[in-house]
């Protein structure tokens, strides 16, 4: 696929302290730079994954996406032409910003701001996370993945669907409409919820380490209102997480587990078990808003449904000890 992975998010906010604690502490990103009126955090050895501008909004400012080939921003640009949709090629100023070689940017139906990147740049200093962790699960399968909410759901998957070129990983209908999307390798590193509203759901990060997600759950415990979903594990993708609340009111998903399909044979289907195995309680949610999500959950419970194992290596593990 042309588009291989989430390169990068933007934030708009003017709560830039508060994005400095929660980012740096609760999700393990190095600060990279504070210059000017952003800030610029890493995950890995790209020299900025997540942006949050100083400015009023508390939502999502732009979403990038890496291209496979320099020749796909011309291949999109027409795509996107002939489906009636303006485009503008980046300035060597925002490419400069955004640290890639070059862009396009555009927005989809329900008016968020898409970029289309060619070779972002590797940083010179090794990614220091800004506590101790065993690092972020990226490479080839990008940032990881981005939900929003969207008035109309049906409408957006014909755009990402036909237009972009993503791939439909698995949908469901109730209790809302939801539809997730792969580029890669990892179960989807796009998702819609036809919620009714517009604005950022919540963005993921993924850890090597099972307990550099619960180390975070704790720090994020110590906040008044930190946690918005607690601990659990997702249907479709196995993850195990919880969602925080950032300081911007979206949610951050923090995961671990993911799991990881061959695009070339996977088979988009309709899920109807509900999204979490168990856990995931949405905190945010009044006791009857609660209620459909858990009923679900105790259906799959009583029918016994599970992710597969994990395999048991003890030899992994002892070699990893010895390491």
């Amino acid at each position: 696929m042309p588009i291989q992975s989430l390169g990068y998010l933007g934030v708009r906010s003017d709560r830039t302290d508060d994005w400095k604690q929660f980012a740096s502490k609760v999700l393990a990103m190095q600060l990279a730079d504070h210059g000017g009126r952003q800030l610029s955090f890493r995950m890995d050895d790209l020299v900025q994954r997540l942006v949050i501008s100083d400015e009023p909004g508390e939502t999502l400012a732009f979403i990038g996406w890496e291209l496979s080939q320099k020749s796909d921003l011309q291949d999109y640009a027409a795509r996107l032409d002939n489906a009636g949709h303006k485009v503008g090629q980046g300035s060597r100023e925002l490419a400069d910003r955004r640290f890639v070689e070059d862009l396009i940017v555009f927005h989809d139906p329900a008016g968020n701001r898409i970029e289309l990147v060619w070779n972002p740049q590797k940083a010179e200093d090794p990614f220091t996370p800004g506590r101790p962790i065993d690092g972020f699960k990226t490479g080839p399968l990008g940032m990881g993945h981005a939900v929003l909410h969207v008035p109309d759901a049906t409408a957006l998957l014909t755009f990402y669907r036909d237009v972009l070129g993503f791939a439909v990983s698995d949908y469901g209908l109730k209790p809302v409409p939801l539809y997730f999307f792969h580029v890669n390798g990892r179960h989807h590193s796009f998702a819609i919820v036809g919620s009714g509203n517009s604005g950022f759901h919540h963005f993921m990060v993924e850890y090597h380490n099972l307990d550099d997600v619960g180390q975070g759950y704790d720090l994020a415990c110590q906040e008044e209102d930190g946690i918005a979903y607690t601990l659990g594990r997702h249907t479709n993708d196995y993850m195990t997480s919880f969602y925080a609340n950032s300081p911007s009111g979206f949610f951050v998903e923090n995961g671990w587990g993911g799991r990881v399909i061959d695009p070339a044979t996977w088979e988009p289907h309709e899920t109807k078990c509900g999204p979490s195995f168990w856990g995931h309680d949405r905190l945010y949610l009044s006791e009857s808003g609660r209620e459909p999500f858990v009923d679900m959950r105790l259906k799959a419970a009583e029918d016994g449904l599970r992710a597969p194992p994990v395999v048991d290596c003890p030899w992994l593990y002892e070699t990893r000890g010895r390491g």
